[in-house]
């Protein structure tokens, strides 16, 4: 999870990319009957999170709820009452006892032994725990309920009931867990949608516009291009993708290369695409090559004091319009050109704007949701592919 707060791009601020684009190079059948569903996708910003949320109905009758869209984790679940712990959020608490759909789960069940921990409570009901890495938890019950997409529902889905909820949560009801592993949407209900599901975030300075969450056949965008889903034995949750290289204004950077990336046999390395991660971070050695040729190429712009996390920053304050580097992510088989608002950000109200991007050491390379705004990201499971396509929120 984010607690990083992003300053508003002024409105007559304009960016120009030095590279025009035109410059840069560059399933098994089923017999079940599939069904095309989504829900509204918008940007947390407004409530100071730099997530990005979606909204769907939740139990019978069914009481709307945000919640956070997250393909790097596999759990489902929201805030109940009675709370021991919860932070604050938009909405009324869940309440299941208002709720004829909602049902316990109990302790040894074999839907109890899909979580990677099982904790029995003295009523033998299934208890769930779930950390992330930025020290926030959320502690309750497992339990079955029906998801309501507009019209279409989706019944019997695990999820946690959440008592105890604490960390850099806010705003959002819970979470949406998108991953691979087995208490995930994609792995309960995929049958329902073909397996395949897309998402189009936002740009978070138009924090009052939505998009669609989509699952099913018409989540795949016809102008999508594609590169093929990795598996990491050790990792089975993430989504991962081959990065190849980064090119900054139409030229590779030297030294970054496919091996910088590669997934060890004991598990670490390797890059993942993950929504509910803010800001991009590359291995060490990748990333500097790729920041160091971005400085050089942004010589003729005035430097500015780091930001948080980010190191490379400039003073825009003076600025209408500033012309950039164009930065293009190289994926095996798929070339993602990110337009400038993706990789310089505004940090604060005074014209400070700061290169969206950071280093890792321990290994694991993550895209985060700033370099995904605008393109529909495509997670055709069926097809063991990501796709992505430019312009995608329309």
């Amino acid at each position: 999870m984010c607690a990083y707060k992003w300053g508003n791009l002024p409105p007559h601020f304009n960016f120009k990319i030095l590279v025009s684009l035109s410059q840069i190079s560059g399933s098994t059948p089923t017999a079940i009957k599939t069904t095309n569903f989504s829900s509204s996708v918008v940007s947390g910003l407004a409530q100071g999170s730099g997530e990005y949320f979606t909204r769907f109905g939740i139990g019978t009758p069914p009481k709307y709820i945000y919640m956070v869209i997250d393909t790097g984790s596999d759990v489902i679940w929201i805030q109940c009452s009675p709370c021991k712990k919860c932070y604050k959020q938009t909405d009324p608490i869940f309440n299941p006892a208002k709720s004829s759909s909602f049902s316990t789960v109990a302790c040894r069940s074999s839907l109890c032994r899909k979580l990677d921990t099982t904790l029995c409570s003295e009523k033998n009901l299934c208890l769930y725990e779930v950390s992330y890495g930025d020290g926030s938890f959320t502690v309750g019950e497992l339990s079955t309920e029906t998801l309501t997409f507009h019209k279409t529902k989706v019944k019997n889905i695990a999820l946690g009931c959440g008592h105890d909820n604490e960390g850099l949560f806010i705003g959002a009801d819970g979470l949406l867990g998108l991953g691979r592993g087995k208490l995930s949407f994609p792995s309960q209900a995929g049958f329902r949608f073909g397996s395949k599901f897309s998402y189009c975030l936002v740009d978070r300075s138009s924090s009052s516009k939505s998009s669609w969450l989509i699952f099913g056949d018409s989540a795949v965008s016809r102008n999508s291009v594609f590169t093929p889903l990795l598996t990491n034995p050790k990792l089975p949750s993430f989504y991962y993708i081959g990065l190849n290289g980064i090119s900054v204004e139409g030229v590779k950077v030297a030294g970054i290369e496919p091996l910088l990336f590669k997934i060890t046999p004991t598990g670490r390395g390797g890059v993942i695409i993950d929504s509910g991660t803010a800001v991009t971070r590359l291995t060490l050695p990748a990333y500097l090559a790729f920041r160091n040729a971005f400085r050089v190429r942004s010589s003729h712009l005035k430097r500015a004091p780091g930001y948080s996390l980010f190191d490379t920053c400039f003073d825009l304050s003076a600025e209408e319009e500033v012309t950039v580097p164009a930065v293009v992510m190289h994926f095996a088989g798929a070339d993602m050109a990110l337009p400038a608002s993706n990789y310089l950000i505004p940090v604060d109200t005074s014209g400070r704007f700061c290169f969206a991007f950071a280093g890792t050491t321990n290994g694991l390379s993550i895209i985060g949701n700033i370099q995904q705004q605008g393109f529909r990201v495509v997670y055709d499971l069926a097809g063991s592919r990501i796709g992505f396509s430019p312009h995608g929120c329309g």
